[in-house]
């Protein structure tokens, strides 16, 4: 029946263009069914796309496992040992700065040549120094000068008041006499009453004149003992500025101060340098000691004494700690090592040594091995394996650490297995999902 009615229609005049059209079974519905039914799918598509991607609150991340390095957690013995990358220097150096400076005249000597003590090295020269010099001397002398004459003055002062004082004794004593003696001859007419009067008048006149000089004496006496001392003690220090002037001249001469070997010194004929300025340095034969820079996470747990162990030519070389240098610069701080008996055979100076200091004893633990996760979490959290595939986060704590291993406080047992490398990105991830 529909076949007939097809070929009717065809048939048709203008069948060509007026052809129905059947609606499917979506258009026959009703317009707002429609809408309802498209509402719903999209709600659909929206919570099977919210429970794919938000299904569950843990933020993870698929890597592939060979992209990570598992340790596992174990009861052992904690190490605190720290990596050690030491040079080998002079025990000691002395360093020669200039201390009056000036041009350079001569340089006598070149690195690497030894040394005596008291020998020549660098001349220079300085025409302002040798004038200042001179006006120096000429000023300390004039003053040296007036305190010899101030002293001299004193004692000549001394000496004359003395010889008045006993000039005065002497004529008392004469004319003491000479009265006994005309008494006796006025007494018997000889000698007139007018002359033992004038030796009586004269005798009188110098027994008034004793006690005031007796008494200017024991004054200038008390001003000399008061100011000879004063004026003695000032001219040796005068003396010894004017020795201090004159060697200025001397300072233009720079002499090694002790036997030993240059080890720097670079100046050029006819260069200034000024005072203060770093000339050369002499390192004397007292041996050699290790230098090391050490990272200041470990400032206060390094001190004296702590043992080092390097390793010369394949033998193992022991050392201690002899000074901590406190200041810290880009994160490291120095330290000097002296070795354990005479020093090895073989050194170098500027010669590397690889080793390890002992911060503290051995003693059982339980530790992981160190990896690069500390330095992103601190030691506060990791990612701990919780079967072949899965890492979930975790809170931890740490003790001691060392380049090889950390000390597990909290937070980890035994045989559990943790990822130690890299956490660069893994910052705000709560499981890690190995891909193999």
């Amino acid at each position: 029946m529909a076949i007939a009615q097809l070929k009717v229609a065809q048939s048709a005049p203008g069948a060509a263009m007026d052809t129905p059209i059947e609606p499917n079974v979506w258009m026959r519905q009703p317009l707002g069914v429609r809408v309802a039914l498209a509402s719903g799918g999209g709600i659909t598509a929206v919570l099977i796309l919210i429970a794919v991607f938000f299904g569950s609150s843990a933020r993870t991340l698929r890597i592939p496992a060979v992209h990570v390095t598992i340790k596992p957690v174990e009861q052992s013995v904690f190490r605190d040992l720290i990596p050690l990358r030491a040079k080998v220097v002079p025990r000691d150096t002395i360093y020669l700065d200039a201390v009056e400076g000036g041009r350079v005249e001569r340089v006598l000597v070149q690195p690497g040549e030894m040394v005596e003590s008291g020998q020549r090295m660098i001349e220079f020269g300085n025409t302002n120094l040798q004038l200042q010099v001179i006006q120096q001397e000429s000023q300390l002398n004039q003053a040296i000068s007036q305190l010899q004459q101030n002293e001299i003055a004193l004692e000549q002062n001394y000496a004359a008041n003395a010889r008045l004082l006993a000039d005065i004794d002497y004529n008392i004593l004469r004319l003491t006499r000479s009265l006994d003696r005309r008494e006796t001859l006025a007494a018997k007419g000889v000698a007139s009453v007018e002359s033992r009067e004038a030796v009586a008048d004269e005798l009188a006149h110098y027994k008034h004149l004793r006690p005031i000089q007796a008494d200017s004496n024991r004054q200038q006496a008390d001003l000399r003992a008061r100011l000879l001392p004063a004026i003695r003690d000032q001219l040796d220090k005068l003396r010894q500025n004017l020795e201090v002037v004159r060697s200025k001249l001397d300072n233009l001469i720079v002499r090694a101060p002790a036997a030993g070997r240059v080890t720097h010194i670079d100046l050029k004929i006819g260069e200034n340098r000024n005072p203060g300025q770093r000339l050369a340095e002499v390192t004397p034969e007292t041996g050699f000691k290790l230098s090391a820079e050490v990272d200041e996470f470990y400032l206060a747990r390094v001190h004296t004494d702590q043992t080092a162990t390097t390793e010369l030519n394949g033998t193992p070389v022991h050392a201690r700690i002899s000074r901590v240098y406190p200041q810290v610069n880009d994160g490291l701080f120095m330290i000097d090592l002296a070795f354990d008996g005479a020093d090895p055979a073989g050194l170098v100076p500027g010669q590397a040594l690889q080793g390890r200091l002992a911060l503290g004893d051995d003693r059982a633990a339980l530790v992981l091995a160190s990896g690069a996760f500390i330095e992103r979490t601190g030691g506060d959290w990791a990612f701990v394996m919780t079967d072949d595939d899965v890492a979930e986060r975790r809170r931890i704590k740490i003790g001691r650490r060392s380049a090889e291993q950390v000390e597990i406080i909290e937070g980890l047992t035994a045989g559990e297995r943790v990822i130690t490398s890299d956490y660069t990105g893994y910052e705000r991830l709560d499981r890690i999902v190995l891909s193999h």
